[in-house]
């Protein structure tokens, strides 16, 4: 079963929380940092992307680079930008984008729940993206950014969490520069806090991460590399835990950069031997179901529907992103590996089916593909089936800001 537990936020003044708050440290580059931290002495980029205070000649992996994370963490607390939460608590974070609201509940979660799979993955990881978050969390002493977790979707939880926001009012709540409406409650009531527990202790028998697992993988190894060392907070690290029924997860499309030697006529052509292929006069495809796929090329969009016979029904297998793989990217581009292939790209929902479009008509890639969202129980079944997915399968909307809540490691 689940173990998380309340903890002493590291968070922000009220008054400047939509300050603080920032786009998560991995959905931005350094430029795109400095950009936007440009101007606010008070963004947690300077703590979650801090080369941005330092030269551009400085390697953004450089051992400077997490030396100043830790003394801007430092200043941001001297300057009482950041206080610590008097009493461990659990927090209520409310979502909304585009009028659609999700609420998860922010706690810390066991390292020895993700080291004995009672926390569930569905990804590899990458070993130099680990090791930027082991030495950041090492050398700054905090947990910055969070790993979203799901789980299936309980009723008591529920009711708790509703009742909680319906009787309660919010510590922060503002719209951030993007549209999105970001609300978070304190709940710092003790028997509120042990239901909370108890429930996920013995209702709920497993999380899934969603989004985050190098975050996730890094805190268990700077567990392991601390050794005796370790503090109590080395034990866990920062969640975000969603119920099933509230998570939006997006379309994640691929662009190719050339036809392997094919014309756009012989490719169409090739496609027709595993998939329906019918050109579309107006509009771009958006698929509305699993198997259907839009193909945009040569400044032309087509619906292409999967044949029987070009796909398995086992938890992988059927997944779309591998009906693309095993019957288009590798037998006729001749793409192997999407993890470490140059010539295709991977384009989040997020940024619409227009900027396929761009892409493509460019020149800068041949070719566009829509898919129809990964489902979270696609999700799960791989999960717990031990598998993982192919790379850049999901695509989870909205995001949750770093620097609103921040848990420490070595207190």
């Amino acid at each position: 079963m689940a173990i998380i537990k309340p903890f002493k936020a590291l968070r922000p003044q009220p008054q400047l929380a939509k300050q603080v708050a920032s786009r998560p440290y991995d959905v931005l580059s350094s430029a795109e940092a400095k950009l936007e931290a440009r101007g606010n002495h008070s963004s947690f980029l300077h703590i979650t992307k801090s080369e941005i205070d330092l030269p551009d000649t400085v390697d953004v992996h450089d051992a400077a680079v997490y030396e100043q994370a830790k003394e801007n963490l430092a200043a941001f607390i001297q300057r009482d930008i950041l206080f610590r939460e008097n009493k461990a608590c659990y927090y209520i974070y409310q979502l909304v984008m585009n009028g659609r609201a999700q609420t998860g509940l922010v706690c810390v979660s066991s390292v020895d729940d993700y080291e004995n799979d009672i926390i569930k993955k569905h990804e590899f990881t990458r070993p130099e993206k680990e090791q930027d978050r082991i030495n950041h969390i090492k050398t700054s002493g905090a947990q910055t950014g969070n790993v979203f977790l799901a789980y299936r979707n309980h009723a008591s939880v529920d009711a708790l969490i509703g009742d909680w926001k319906e009787t309660k009012s919010p510590v922060y709540d503002f719209v951030a520069d993007d549209g999105i409406q970001h609300t978070i409650w304190i709940v710092n009531n003790d028997e509120t806090i042990e239901k909370i527990s108890t429930l996920f202790e013995k209702e709920i028998p497993a999380t899934y991460i969603a989004d985050g697992h190098h975050r996730a993988a890094s805190a268990a190894k700077v567990r392991k590399a601390l050794g005796a060392e370790a503090k109590e907070g080395a034990d866990y690290f920062l969640t975000t835990l969603f119920p099933s029924n509230q998570l939006y997860i997006m379309d994640y499309n691929r662009v190719v950069k050339d036809l392997n030697g094919l014309t756009p006529k012989n490719f169409i052509k090739e496609l027709g031997k595993h998939f329906k292929v019918e050109a579309v006069a107006t509009g771009a495809v958006r698929p509305e179901e699993l198997h259907v796929f839009g193909l945009y090329i040569d400044k032309n969009w087509y619906r292409l529907t999967s044949k029987k016979g070009s796909y398995t029904t086992d938890p992988i297998g059927v997944l779309d992103v591998t009906i693309l793989q095993n019957n288009v990217l590798d037998p006729v581009l001749g793409i192997k590996d999407q993890r470490t292939d140059k010539r295709i790209d991977f384009v989040g929902g997020i940024r619409g089916l227009g900027e396929l479009e761009k892409r493509v008509d460019s020149g800068e890639m041949a070719a566009a593909f829509s898919l129809y969202p990964v489902t979270i129980n696609q999700l799960f079944d791989i999960a717990d089936s031990g598998n993982v997915m192919p790379p850049k399968s999901t695509w989870f909307e909205p995001k949750l800001r770093d620097g609103l809540l921040t848990h420490l490691i070595y207190e």
